[in-house]
């Protein structure tokens, strides 16, 4: 067995647990909402309030998880995170469960999973200099791990929310979180144990001020390079256009349709499984791949012919069939992403540049519920659905537009992710 191998299996089963509990949330609290209320505006309302305070977190907690080390804060903020979730079921036990209770619940597990989800993403670079693997080898095993969670994750939560209610199915969630972190702190001690940042102690003891430069120093590796910066646009408008169709679309349209929770778990096992596949296939030939054509040809799979199947009213089957061919497109996206990122910011940077990074391509995601609401509350599904495909389908050819993007593909010689003493040139 390759030496460090036992930390990378600890990290991507921690990543299971946890990518797992959050497709049994997707499915899970706009169903509770829905179900609730009857309203997609309330959906939506909800769905925002969970998604900003996420980005305003990833966004302050870059520096911390430098200073700190991203293994602490991911394990302390999983744990934290499902309390939090736990505390639904709870008050909807006994009673209690409002709409503004509900609301402030789900604004404060935002809260906590944007510093874990930053701490996370920051953790690979060490993994990869650990493990001894190719970039792309391990890219392509956290995105085939992420598949793998929205597979089976979105298959227990269909069947689980349909058995035993929304609100019970949001305790799966609540234990993975506390899994994931016994799992990351058992097995990732030897990898990432102690902050990495080389900021100076006067820059650590320098009040808020120093900290805001700290975080602006995240966004300067990142504005620098136009590969970077454009993928991060690209991302943020998908994102929200994704968010409005998991939050608020497709439950809506399953509880339309009368298909219910059932048909949201199978989609998205479809779909997960497809990409799984295309994420196993990227771990295996990824290195080999160009970037850029996979990367454009992935997202013109994954986006729009979604949206265009529930709009058109295809049979479930059909429906499925379309999520399959999208999901296996999707498989091939992040591994290109990763690569490129974890490429070309210097380690020492990472926490910063990651919360950024995450905080940017995520800023929009919360408009995308709320949105996506107001759309459906004001024109319908089947004319929201049309327009939120149509944007997706133009977001996703912009790249096919610019020669720039075509730089994606030089891999280049130095990876600065796993030797922070070569940084490359400013230039996921």
């Amino acid at each position: 067995m390759r030496p460090g191998t036992g930390a990378l299996v600890g990290f991507l089963t921690a990543d299971a647990v946890s990518l797992t509990g959050t497709r049994v949330s997707q499915i899970a609290v706009p169903w509770l909402v829905l179900t609730t209320t009857g309203s997609a505006s309330r959906t939506g309302v909800v769905a925002f309030a969970e998604m900003a305070p996420l980005v305003v977190a990833q966004v302050l907690g870059g520096p911390w998880i430098d200073r700190a080390g991203p293994r602490r804060v991911a394990v302390t903020f999983d744990v934290a995170s499902g309390v939090a979730v736990g505390l639904v079921p709870l008050m909807y036990a006994t009673g209690r469960l409002g709409f503004g209770l509900l609301v402030g619940l789900v604004a404060l597990t935002g809260l906590l999973r944007g510093p874990s989800d930053v701490a996370h993403h920051a953790m690979v670079p060490s993994l990869v200099r650990h493990v001894g693997l190719p970039t792309e080898r391990v890219t392509g095993l956290v995105g085939t791990i992420d598949r793998l969670g929205a597979l089976v994750g979105a298959a227990v939560a269909g069947g689980v929310v349909a058995a035993l209610g929304p609100a019970d199915a949001l305790l799966l969630n609540s234990a993975s979180f506390v899994l994931c972190a016994l799992v990351l702190a058992a097995s990732t001690g030897r990898v990432v144990d102690r902050g990495t940042s080389t900021e100076s102690p006067s820059s650590r003891t320098g009040g808020p001020s120093a900290y805001l430069r700290e975080v602006r120093g995240g966004w300067d590796v990142l504005r620098a390079d136009p590969i970077l910066l454009g993928i991060l646009v690209m991302v943020a408008v998908t994102n929200l256009l994704d968010q409005g169709y998991t939050a608020v679309m497709l439950p809506v349209w399953a509880h339309d349709s009368g298909n219910g929770p059932g048909a949201i778990g199978l989609l998205g096992a479809c779909m997960g499984g497809a990409a799984l596949v295309g994420s196993l296939i990227a771990v295996w030939r990824g290195d080999r791949l160009p970037r850029f054509r996979t990367y454009v040809i992935g997202y013109l799979v994954a986006g729009a012919p979604r949206w265009a199947a529930l709009a058109f009213g295809l049979p479930l089957w059909a429906v499925a069939a379309v999520h399959v061919v999208a999901g296996f497109g999707a498989g091939f996206i992040n591994p290109v992403l990763g690569a490129v990122q974890f490429e070309r910011i210097p380690e020492d940077m990472m926490g910063r540049a990651s919360a950024i990074s995450l905080a940017a391509s995520w800023s929009l995601m919360p408009l995308g519920g709320l949105l996506a609401g107001l759309t459906v509350g004001g024109v319908g599904l089947v004319a929201g659905l049309l327009v939120f495909g149509t944007c997706y389908l133009v977001a996703t050819l912009a790249p096919a537009l610019s020669p720039a993007w075509r730089a994606m593909d030089d891999r280049g010689s130095a990876e600065p992710a796993v030797d922070s003493s070569s940084p490359r040139p400013s230039s996921r």
